[in-house]
């Protein structure tokens, strides 16, 4: 069976961005770059709940709950350790002790991204002139 032991979350760098300062005590740097560490998460709803183990200055345990909007989550990663199955002893492997292997010799994308809109994609802007021709209802 597995325990788990925790959720690793990355988010977009434009969310980091609009999250600014408020979002820094919860990140930890890691191989995969900025993330915050929860113990438990809630994907049901527009924003994700993301419950934080935290210890107070005077040592007391505290559970924080950290929302989000669902949209500034690049990826949730499962961090889970085996427990004991079988007849043979087992040791956990370590919590996220490093990422999958990336080939240095991949293919550089053969278009640009579609997450961002280019600057000439933009609608145009009518002015006062353009929109007194319309219709009434627009």
């Amino acid at each position: 069976m597995n325990e788990s032991e925790g959720y690793v979350v990355y988010f977009f760098p434009q969310a980091l961005e609009a999250l600014g300062e408020a979002i820094k005590p919860y990140l930890r740097e890691g191989p995969g770059g900025e993330h915050v560490l929860c113990h438990e998460i809630d994907t049901g709803g527009g924003l994700i709940e993301m419950t934080i183990m935290a210890q107070t200055n005077d040592g007391r345990s505290v559970a924080l709950e950290l929302m989000v909007p669902g949209s500034m989550v690049k990826m949730v990663v499962s961090a889970r350790s085996e427990a004991g199955f079988g007849f043979s002893p087992r040791v956990a492997p370590a919590l996220m002790a490093s990422l999958p292997p990336v080939s240095e010799q991949a293919p550089a994308p053969s278009a640009p991204t579609q997450a961002v809109p280019q600057s000439g994609d933009a609608p145009a802007v009518t002015t006062k002139a353009e929109s007194s021709n319309l219709p009434p209802e627009g």
